[in-house]
């Protein structure tokens, strides 16, 4: 049995700069919110499925999937050596979870469930900007916005969110309060409308990938509506850029790491 995932899962933690530039954090705040309700959501589905919903939201699903299950000593001891550096009792079960699980997974894939991969959208969480901290009352500050996670049942209503590439992730991270819009008919470009210390910037997403100036946003939600477009959930847009990135990718166009789970 080889451990090359389990490697592959410990080099990107041990990459984490996890208490690290506040800056880096709240510009990737944007795609860093989605990527922690994605795994509210699969943590739900792993949690109902293991009947596990006192543990969720951060937990070691492998202790559930094989209770007997144990890395090598060498990988143990080289998990136990990234565990002293990273900060927070949530935060280390669940990269102990992520490299256990990539271990699992190599080696007796059939005693995991046909879930989607449970620590995937955490894990680039991490490394799109490091550390979240959950206070006494369980809120989840993830540097630049706070939320509370709510429940495992209502989680499981959370839309998934599965382009889960670089190029998507970047699409939606931007500064300012946005607001999504996409024309009723399904035909046309994805639009947004941010707003930056007063200042509007109207734009729409082409397929290279890259938002630019439009005038196709009308000032009011009443010209919006009668412009025959309507609002979009930031999930939604997400899932919207990542049909262009699919369209780019069909075409042969590189667009760098993907990594859809």
């Amino acid at each position: 049995m080889t451990d090359r995932p389990a490697r592959t899962m410990l080099h990107r933690l041990h990459a984490v700069d996890w208490v690290g530039d506040w800056d880096i954090s709240f510009r990737h705040v944007m795609s860093r919110r989605l990527l922690m309700r994605e795994y509210l959501r699969r943590a739900a589905l792993w949690a109902r499925h293991y009947s596990a919903e006192r543990e969720w939201p951060f937990f070691d699903a492998t202790e559930y999937a094989h209770p007997g299950f144990r890395l090598s000593p060498e990988l143990a001891s080289d998990l136990e050596e990234l565990l002293r550096k990273v900060p927070g009792s949530s935060l280390r079960t669940t990269c102990a979870g992520a490299v256990r699980m990539a271990e699992l997974r190599n080696g007796k894939p059939s005693a995991l469930p046909d879930l989607p991969d449970l620590y995937e959208p955490l894990v680039l969480f991490y490394e799109r900007g490091g550390e979240f901290v959950q206070d006494d009352a369980g809120a989840l500050d993830l540097t630049g916005v706070s939320f509370r996670p709510g429940t495992p049942q209502g989680n499981l209503q959370t839309p998934a969110f599965l382009a889960l590439s670089d190029a998507v992730l970047d699409a939606v991270d931007a500064a300012g309060r946005i607001s999504y819009y996409a024309p009723s008919s399904g035909q046309g470009p994805l639009l947004r409308r941010r707003l930056v210390r007063g200042e509007r910037y109207d734009e729409e997403f082409g397929d290279d990938l890259r938002w630019s100036a439009t005038g196709r946003l009308p000032d009011t939600e009443e010209a919006i509506a009668a412009a025959g477009l309507v609002p979009v959930g930031e999930i939604a847009a997400a899932g919207l850029i990542g049909s262009v990135v699919e369209g780019r990718r069909n075409s042969g166009t590189s667009i760098g790491h993907t990594t859809e789970q």
